[in-house]
This record gives structure tokens, sequence and C-alpha cells, in this order.
């Protein structure tokens, strides 16, 4: 395994977590709060394990970056996805765990609150890290 294997473990990390963070939000729908909570938790420790691999990614490339291959319109909507992304990203690292403390306190009304600010932009930020992943190394990769 080297440095380059990492990127898409972070983007099947993300995966996992996104239909993990469905199920859940469809098993909390359904009244069902111990399958909710065991895909909840499933979720933020795949997201958790995508953030070690990411900072780990980071670390070894010692501030190199990818570029990305892609021209004219598609730039666009490549740079607005990441640059949208990358702060959702850092608010998630706060407002999951948040969110589950008041879970785990059994503080349900203040659970189910901060979850309704939660869910959409963890949930987005899931997609868009695998999204981020195919433009940069599937579908656009710099040929430079």
């Amino acid at each position: 395994m080297t440095v380059h294997d990492l990127p898409p473990i972070e983007a099947t990390l993300n995966g996992i977590a996104t239909v993990l963070i469905t199920a859940g939000f469809i098993f909390i729908k359904k009244g069902d709060p111990r399958a909710h909570r065991a895909c909840m938790l499933s979720a933020a420790a795949a997201s958790a394990l995508f953030l070690v691999f990411y900072v780990t990614y980071h670390a070894l490339m010692r501030g190199m970056h990818t570029p990305f291959g892609g021209t004219g319109a598609i730039r666009w909507v490549y740079f607005t996805i990441l640059w949208t992304h990358i702060p959702l990203a850092a608010l998630i690292a706060f407002l999951v765990p948040r969110t589950f403390i008041f879970a785990l306190q059994g503080n349900f009304a203040r659970h189910r609150a901060w979850a309704r600010v939660t869910f959409p932009i963890w949930y987005y930020v899931s997609v868009t890290g695998v999204l981020v992943y195919f433009f940069l190394y599937r579908w656009w990769p710099y040929g430079g």
C-alpha cells in the first residue's frame, strides 16, 4: 500500500457513511430508534476513519495537492462543490459530536433540533466527498 491508495479508501468510507446516514434517517422516520442509533454510530465511525486517512494522506503528501484536470464549465462545477464542501466539512466536525452528545445524554428534544441542522450538512459533505474523489481521480484526472 502506498499513499496513492488512500484517496479511493477515503471515497469508499465517505460512500459508506452516506449509505449509513441514509439508512439511519429512514429508520428514525419509521420509528426504529435502535436501528437509527446503530446506523448513525456506524456512520460516525466511518467518517472518523475517513478523517484519519485524509489527515494521513495530506501529511504524507506534505502540502502537495492533486490538480483538477477538467476545463470549461465543469471546472466551475467542481470548484463550487469543493468550495462548499470544505467549510461544511469543518463545520460537521463540531456539529456531529454535539448532536451525538445530546442523544447519548437522552436529551432527545435538543438532539432532534440539532439533527435537523446537522443531518443535511453531514449528508451533503459525505456525498460531495465522493464526488470530489470522482472529479479528481476518475472523471477528469490531471494529465499534465
